[in-house]
């Protein structure tokens, strides 16, 4: 009695296992595969599975104003870091000393000769050497953790409606470390990673507001239906905080201290009005450290200019909507992204002011760059998307 064997791997990075297929009529008893055969076809198959891993390490980057995330393909996000790089001038010269969340702890603590310098500002690079440092350092970290052999092919996230000019500053900043650079539009992004139904004849209306932008999208069939870019977010409500502190209580505070304020009782709605807090600064009257208590009602009253904005586009966008997909936008409401989801009640507000559902997504500020992994993942889906 005679019988042919044959083997493949099966598998992925956690280890392959092998796949053994039995002709001739041969019981596929597992005593029947001798260790020694399958032992050097592991190793094999182990081998190329690594040199593979090595090579083929695509990456996704959400360039925020605050924040920059890289999502890695077959990992998820491995990294995470404030858009903030520490410079000492050097003369002419400017040296990079810290990077992310170590930068961001320096900020209105610096020495003399030293500045924490946010690179990327209304969601566009503003200081092009600084943007390329900070890059180079964040890609240089996940590639040291991958271990990749080759540069890897990038896809970025970028707000509705910038110039050629500042696509070309984009990909010029990456380039260096990629070997090739594709860009998503920042709405479309953040839709695919809200798990939106893009790809159907239905709209989808998503909302990312970040730190420098706000990206208002309606979506069908994989294309923009209608775009906008507000460059009010997060950045301008930190300072809005500010100017209002000054005005009114005459306390001056930094930046730190704005947003710390503004993610603990800030809020859009006046259910979240009876919030209290300490707030710490210089008083302008006095020119000594001084503290008071604010309460969520002066803070929602600080920031209700730019929600006032940010409602305001959100409706123009319905004006602007197909009548055929304001049906679809009825029955699925708005999905709202990005880091300034997070504000208390905003989602109530949009609600009450413009009569839709809202949604705030699960992990509002990994939503751009979850979506642009996934077009890594499944490539042939989503190519159209990208540009």
């Amino acid at each position: 009695m005679q019988a042919s064997i044959s083997a493949k791997s099966v598998g992925g990075a956690s280890g392959s296992r092998m796949k053994v297929a039995f002709k001739g009529g041969v019981s596929p008893s597992s005593s029947f595969v001798s260790p020694l055969v399958l032992k050097p076809l592991n190793a094999i198959t182990s081998g190329l599975s690594g040199m593979f891993r090595l090579v083929a390490r695509d990456l996704a980057i959400d360039l925020g104003t605050a924040n920059t995330l890289i999502y890695e393909k077959g990992r998820g996000i491995v990294l995470n870091e404030p858009s903030i790089v520490a410079v000492r001038f050097d003369g002419q010269r400017k040296q990079a000393v810290a990077f992310g969340a170590e930068a961001k702890v320096m900020l209105g603590r610096t020495p003399e000769g030293v500045k924490v310098i946010r690179p990327v500002r209304t969601g566009v690079i503003a200081d092009f050497e600084v943007a390329g440092m900070m890059l180079s350092h964040f890609l240089g970290k996940v590639r040291k953790k991958s271990r990749a052999l080759l540069r890897p092919r990038v896809i970025v996230g970028v707000p509705s409606g910038i110039t050629e000019a500042e696509k070309r500053a984009i990909r010029d900043s990456i380039e260096g470390a990629a070997r090739e650079v594709r860009l998503i539009d920042e709405a479309m992004a953040a839709a695919i990673g809200c798990g939106l139904p893009i790809t159907e004849a239905t709209a989808s209306l998503i909302v990312d507001i970040g730190g420098g932008t706000t990206d208002i999208a309606i979506i069908s069939l994989k294309d923009l239906v209608y775009s906008t870019s507000v460059r009010q977010g997060g950045d301008a409500m930190d300072e809005a905080i500010i100017n209002y502190m000054r005005r009114r209580h005459h306390l001056l505070i930094g930046e730190a201290t704005a947003e710390l304020v503004k993610k603990t009782i800030g809020c859009a709605h006046p259910d979240y009005d009876n919030q209290e807090m300490e707030v710490r600064g210089r008083s302008l009257t006095s020119g000594a450290p001084s503290a008071l208590v604010v309460s969520g009602a002066e803070i929602r009253e600080a920031v209700s200019e730019v929600v006032s904005t940010l409602v305001a586009a959100i409706r123009q966008a319905l004006e602007n909507t197909p009548p055929e997909l304001s049906g679809d936008i009825i029955s699925h409401g708005l999905s709202l992204a990005g880091g300034g989801a997070l504000l208390k009640g905003l989602d109530r507000l949009i609600s009450e002011e413009l009569s839709i559902s809202v949604r705030v997504t699960d992990d509002p500020l990994a939503a751009v760059a979850e979506g642009a992994g996934r077009c890594l993942d499944n490539q042939e889906l989503y190519k159209h998307v990208l540009f």
